[in-house]
């Protein structure tokens, strides 16, 4: 049983630990488990160890040490046995308080008294240092509703967003399937009256085509022929 803490002795968690000797966390546990592999005890919190100045000395002395990290343990376990065998000579033993009462039954009054009043101011601390902790949990309770609530909100306006913007890529993707859908039909139309004005050109060339031959034909026969000439006109 630790014997060596000074009262009121300041305690550090693992991760303060971790930042005053400055290693990391996984490196303080694995310390503290060689350290007490070797007989060096620590304050525990069930299974969590509650680290102290001298503690810290010692996972300091481990970080440091050109030993074998289970040779240095070993002396730092020897090195707290003989302290707190040397706490232990120095502790005083409690006087016999009976010995010392007074004897004039006014002056046991007084202390009767006094005595009285401290358990009943006691007593009053411990009424209202329950009627603390009473709101503090109810306070807790609410925080958490609170935080319920607030996640709750939170994921609801999510899924709401969420589903606007589905809806608005569904609105885009049909508008835009709608535009595909115009466009392919006024290209289609074009190819259509494309393909009309080429018949009709074709129509028109193959017409051209057709007149010149007669115009050549009639030039070519004799002149008392030429009044051929003026019937293709008619035609």
């Amino acid at each position: 049983m630790r014997r060596d803490i000074q009262p009121n002795e300041r305690a550090f968690s693992s991760k303060e630990v971790a930042e005053e000797v400055g290693i990391a966390t996984p490196t303080v546990r694995k310390y503290g488990q060689i350290l007490e592999r070797n007989g060096y005890e620590f304050l525990k919190d069930g299974d969590r160890r509650i680290f102290v100045q001298s503690d810290i000395g010692a996972l300091i002395a481990l970080r440091d040490t050109d030993k074998p990290l289970d040779d240095t343990a070993k002396d730092l376990a020897y090195q707290q046995k003989e302290r707190l065998e040397e706490s232990s000579e120095k502790e005083l033993a409690i006087p016999d308080t009976y010995e010392n009462l007074p004897q004039d039954p006014n002056q046991l009054k007084e202390i009767l008294m006094f005595l009285v009043n401290e358990i009943a101011a006691t007593r009053e601390m411990n009424v209202q240092l329950t009627n603390d902790m009473s709101e503090l949990k109810i306070t807790v309770s609410r925080l958490q509703q609170d935080h319920h609530v607030i996640s709750s909100s939170i994921g609801n306006s999510a899924q709401r967003t969420h589903a606007k913007i589905e809806k608005l890529t569904e609105q885009q993707n049909a508008y835009y399937e709608t535009l595909l859908y115009q466009e392919k039909e006024k290209s289609e139309y074009l190819q259509k009256e494309l393909q009309k004005m080429r018949d009709e050109q074709k129509k028109e060339w193959l017409s051209q085509n057709e007149f010149n031959k007669r115009l050549e034909e009639a030039i070519q026969k004799p002149k008392e022929k030429w009044g051929g000439l003026f019937s293709i006109f008619r035609k």
